[in-house]
């Protein structure tokens, strides 16, 4: 996959469809009822990327204050979603020791991965900064887990939603009306090329999260050190 390419036809459709209202509202985002649990494998960009990401949103903040915008303890890149979050799902459930061992396996020897966040897209639903990868690396390590997981009977939903190939990072979501939308996506459109900073990767954390990765939910499971 060209990640610029995907990246520009995404913010092209979205920006389109949020232009002509036609955007997703999540009515869950503050429910005490939400019970959406999962596990997944995710990616923590260094602070002063993540800060660089807050002094994008606190532009954004200023247009659009109630809208929901991640922390710096909350931004995460998936690497993979292991099990997708659902209504019900416990740990108590599964076997962890299987599937810290079977993550194990699926690594890929690669030490040399960096990302890149540079620019920003959409979906018709959220905000994103865009991750480039330097190498394939991270996507042998997804094919490894797909092959893998498949071979067992070890409960997963992996590419039950959509097959994951990109390093971007989910930073604001829509969870009320935008009221000045010409003003917001002014702004987002400022920061459509701007480079956040690059990183290198030396570890991947499974945790057990809600759906939107909030702290006060993510309990840390195995960290996969390069």
């Amino acid at each position: 996959m060209n990640l610029k390419d995907h990246y520009n036809a995404l913010y092209k459709e979205s920006i389109q469809k949020i232009s002509n209202d036609n955007y997703q509202i999540d009515s869950l985002i503050d429910s005490p009822i939400d019970a959406r649990f999962g596990i997944t494998l995710i990616i923590r960009p260094p602070v002063e990327i993540k800060n660089r990401i807050q002094e994008f949103l606190n532009k954004l903040k200023t247009i659009e204050p109630n809208q929901y915008y991640y922390k710096n303890s909350d931004i995460h890149i998936t690497a993979m979603s292991i099990i997708s979050c659902y209504n019900g799902f416990q740990l108590k459930s599964i076997n962890m020791p299987e599937y810290i061992t079977l993550i194990q396996k699926s690594l890929h020897g690669n030490t040399n991965l960096e990302i890149k966040f540079k620019g920003i897209t959409a979906s018709p639903s959220c905000i994103m900064v865009q991750g480039f990868m330097n190498n394939e690396s991270l996507n042998i390590t997804r094919n490894n887990l797909r092959e893998n997981f498949k071979n067992t009977t070890l409960e997963q939903s992996i590419d039950k939603r959509y097959s994951i190939q990109t390093a971007h990072s989910t930073v604001c979501r829509f969870s009320e009306k935008l009221n000045q939308k010409s003003e917001f996506l002014k702004s987002v459109e400022h920061f459509r090329n701007y480079d956040f900073g690059s990183f290198k990767v030396k570890n991947l954390e499974l945790v057990y999260n809600d759906w939107y990765q909030k702290e006060k939910h993510v309990k840390k499971l195995f960290d996969f050190s390069f």
